[in-house]
């Protein structure tokens, strides 16, 4: 066989091999991340602001496993569930706002063309939430991120949005039902719900834009959002 025959035999041989690497790395990211519990409990990492007064061994943990928060196992079951609508009333330390944000940003990360968005009464709320996201995608390891890589790099994306080369994206926007109305994603977090007073208008706005979940979470306090969460238990149970 000659030089040049040998040189094009072994090219073959290095492209079937690099696509077969591919392959494997594409079903391992598809493995870790097909389950957002699994995801965010084996594959990323949250960070905790007052894990020196909690006693933790740093501020960067995965998840709690079920074995700790068997919660969370039911809070991802439920995120991860047909129900389109969802409504959820927190405390400090349960971990909502975190979960609904890994889950949403599993979403964007893994399906193309996927668009979540983010909604706060302010501006510096609704970036807290961005940066929660640009968190848990920055805490993969490597294989991950070059799986599910972004636009552009991490530390270029804006503070409100984050881009996956995939066509999926996270925007956070501040209240106002208006903000929405422009949008149209497959998935939609209102935060802290009870606090911003065109919550209800927000909502039925979103019932028109969004095309898949909508998920309204918030601590307890009177307004719409306290009435519309306690007629639908009400309804519910009866």
């Amino acid at each position: 066989m000659s030089y040049q025959r040998q040189r094009e035999q072994l090219k073959k041989i290095q492209a079937a091999l690099d696509r077969r690497r591919q392959l494997i790395a594409n079903d391992r990211a598809r493995e870790a991340t097909r389950d957002p519990y699994v995801w965010v409990t084996q594959h990323t990492k949250t960070y905790n602001e007052h894990w020196v007064v909690e006693g933790r061994p740093s501020p960067y943990e995965p998840f709690p496993p079920e074995s700790v928060r068997p919660d969370l196992l039911d809070a991802f079951a439920i995120l991860d569930s047909d129900e389109r609508i969802l409504w959820w009333e927190k405390s400090r330390d349960m971990m909502i706002s975190w979960a609904c944000v890994a889950y949403l940003t599993n979403k964007a990360m893994t399906l193309p063309q996927c668009g979540v968005v983010f909604q706060c009464q302010k501006g510096d709320k609704v970036k807290q939430l961005v940066k929660y996201a640009k968190h848990l995608y920055g805490s993969q390891e490597q294989w991950l991120r070059d799986a599910y890589p972004m636009d552009k790099p991490l530390s270029q994306q804006p503070d409100l949005s984050l881009r996956f080369l995939s066509g999926g994206s996270i925007i956070g926007i501040p209240g106002g039902a208006d903000q929405i109305r422009s949008l149209h994603p497959w998935g939609y977090l209102n935060d802290e719900s009870s606090f911003q007073p065109d919550a209800g208008e927000c909502f039925h706005e979103a019932l028109s834009a969004v095309k898949g979940k909508i998920i309204f979470n918030s601590s307890s306090g009177p307004g719409w959002y306290a009435d519309a969460r306690r007629d639908i238990v009400i309804n519910v149970e009866s």
